[in-house]
């Protein structure tokens, strides 16, 4: 009897061998070849489940997304119905930063896809932004509710649009070696007790 192939773990396991080689070398580097060697599997394989190298790179960008998902899930389900806003944007904030190996190496493959979308190779700014407005929807939301007198709805919009570029900066900071890990959740800190002192 043939045995059955999980479909969806293979797919699971080809993007997991991208998210390596684009972590070790860039987008550049994610050629079928490379990627096919880093799995041990065919070349033939991957190009059965994903048929080009841009199918390939928004499904690996697609699975660290959904990754990034489950993790948030699990640490406000860690603080539970009555969190704070400030502390449900830090949990979610936390998350994003390189902070631990399989962060670090998942931002990488992030600053991979960002330099592609740069150059116009591989990825477009639309396909690249639906993470992060989500995130300052989210942050809206919970800012709204931490000030819900706020005279200038806009205000409330532009901080938490702050809050995710400074994630953000803080996260290629952490990666190029300029800041460590402590002082970036020092300086998070520090730009959340401002924001909510308004």
């Amino acid at each position: 009897m043939p045995r059955l192939v999980d479909h969806e773990q293979r797919r699971r396991e080809i993007t997991t061998a991208a998210r390596k080689v684009i972590a070790a070398g860039g987008l550049d580097a994610a050629t079928f070849q490379a990627v096919a060697a880093e799995a041990g599997i065919s070349v033939r394989l991957i190009q059965y489940y994903f048929g080009t190298k841009r199918e390939l790179m928004l499904a690996t960008h697609r699975a660290v997304v959904q990754d990034w998902g489950v993790m948030f899930a699990t640490a406000l389900g860690a603080l539970g119905p009555d969190a704070t806003p400030r502390e449900v944007i830090r949990a979610v904030s936390l998350g994003l930063l390189p902070l631990d190996e399989q962060r670090h190496q998942d931002n990488l493959v992030f600053a991979g896809f960002h330099a592609a979308n740069l150059t116009g190779n591989t990825v477009t700014s639309e396909e690249m932004m639906g993470a992060p407005r989500y995130l300052i929807t989210s942050f809206t939301d919970q800012l709204r509710r931490e000030r819900p007198a706020e005279s200038d709805p806009r205000a409330t919009e532009l901080d938490a649009e702050m809050v995710v570029l400074t994630v953000t900066s803080l996260t290629q900071t952490i990666l190029a070696g300029g800041v460590t890990r402590e002082r970036a959740v020092e300086l998070l800190d520090h730009l959340l007790d401002r924001v909510l002192l308004r």
